[in-house]
């Protein structure tokens, strides 16, 4: 009589050591890679003075991922995954070393583009790797359980980490201590790793690399679920880039200075983290499917509001609720991907995944930006969350299987 409550238990993934391992690993990796994007901006920006040199700073991260991520998944399919996640963060230790030294010594802008380029292709290898090692390490039927807390983890993380990287800054006025802190976590999270001893996952057959990518696109296109809800995160993304303009919100609507700007930035983590909380605590869903459908239209309504209001208190109100209705959407989306994946794609499919959220995330930015500068933010934004509302009519037609989507949860294996 004991196993509904087992099966409900939100703590249940945290009594397996290998996954607390691998969170504890996830968590350090994460808090320094938010506390290493808040040193490079803040270098850049003090040593240059242009809008242009922070730009370049995602730019050179991302096009590696758009261009290798393809072959990282078939590299990630056919050969040792945790050994390919081991050399990759030791790849990014050494870069981030190198951004110390050039910061220490004040070294050339081109050494630190160079060594964020590397630190760009090391992650594009790193992720369809690094997908694959939840599965490793818990039963199927914890798997949704286990990416609302590897949600909430990063969401934590993506709060602290910038927070005490500015605390610490203003205080010793250096951010060299930060690329080094980095680097430490980037080999921490490789001896965390070592100390895993879950299963190893299928790999694929040898095959050569055209073929091999063949077979994870025939898969996405087949399996017309996991295509759907990353179409459907990927335009929410590209037409709800609210965060891109809150500068002009602090500054021009609501005048709340660099304070509020500050609160208005932790606001959609904020949000993002309580909702985590509270899937992980509530029963499992029962109507995935339309829970995600309604979760990208509320956010879509709330892009909306935030964008026509004045008041500052509901603008920060609308920004936890995109933070949370997103989390949402996170949270399926990652449980299907692990759920619907065979193991042996598993690699491929993440690095299909890899590309629609690095291209969503920059274009995003990009089409809110260039849509403010036409027309204004508020039509900027008022327009961009009517697009979600939008982007779910469509893919609710398009793929009618998202809204048949019931449980997220794999049935336990009998024993």
């Amino acid at each position: 009589m004991t196993s509904n409550t087992e099966r409900h238990d939100p703590y249940a993934p945290l009594r397996f050591q290998d996954y607390r391992l691998l969170l504890i690993g996830r968590f350090i990796t994460s808090f320094a890679n938010e506390m290493l994007s808040f040193a490079i901006g803040w270098e850049l920006w003090l040593r240059t003075h242009s809008a242009f040199a922070l730009g370049m700073v995602g730019l050179v991260q991302v096009i590696p991922v758009i261009l290798l991520s393809l072959p990282a998944g078939h590299v990630a399919d056919q050969y040792n995954r945790r050994r390919i996640v081991v050399i990759t963060e030791l790849f990014i230790a050494l870069f981030v070393t190198g951004l110390a030294w050039l910061s220490y010594t004040a070294g050339s802008l081109v050494l630190i583009y160079t060594c964020l380029l590397g630190i760009g292709i090391a992650r594009a290898f790193n992720e369809p790797a690094s997908s694959t090692l939840l599965p490793e390490t818990i039963p199927q039927e914890l798997y949704s359980r286990a990416a609302m807390w590897s949600t909430s983890v990063w969401q934590f993380a993506s709060i602290t980490g910038p927070a005490l990287a500015g605390l610490l800054v203003g205080f010793f006025d250096n951010v060299t201590f930060i690329y080094v802190f980095d680097a430490a976590a980037a080999i921490t999270f490789c001896v965390l790793i070592m100390f895993i001893k879950g299963r190893q996952l299928a790999l694929a057959e040898k095959s050569a690399t055209l073929d091999s990518v063949r077979e994870g696109i025939r898969f996405m296109r087949k399996t017309s679920v996991i295509l759907g809800a990353i179409t459907l995160d990927m335009f929410a993304v590209l037409f709800g880039g609210t965060v891109a303009l809150l500068p002009i919100y602090a500054t021009d609507i609501l005048k709340v200075g660099p304070q509020g700007m500050g609160i208005m930035r932790a606001a959609p983590s904020i949000g993002a983290l309580l909702m985590a909380f509270s899937l992980a605590h509530l029963p499992p869903m029962k109507n995935a499917g339309k829970t995600l459908l309604w979760a990208v239209t509320g956010f879509g309504l709330a892009t909306i509001v935030f964008g026509l209001s004045t008041n500052f208190l509901l603008s920060v109100l609308m920004l936890s609720a995109l933070g949370a209705l997103d989390n949402i959407s996170v949270v399926i989306r990652g449980t299907l991907l692990l759920t619907q994946t065979p193991d042996e794609l598993r690699g491929r499919v993440s690095s299909v995944n890899s590309i629609f959220i690095g291209v969503s995330n920059e274009l995003g930015s990009f089409e809110s930006g260039f849509a403010a500068a036409l027309f204004g933010p508020i039509i900027a934004v008022v327009s961009g969350g009517i697009g979600t509302i939008l982007v779910v009519l469509a893919v609710a037609r398009i793929f009618p299987e998202i809204g048949k989507l019931k449980t997220l949860d794999v049935p336990a294996q009998p024993g």
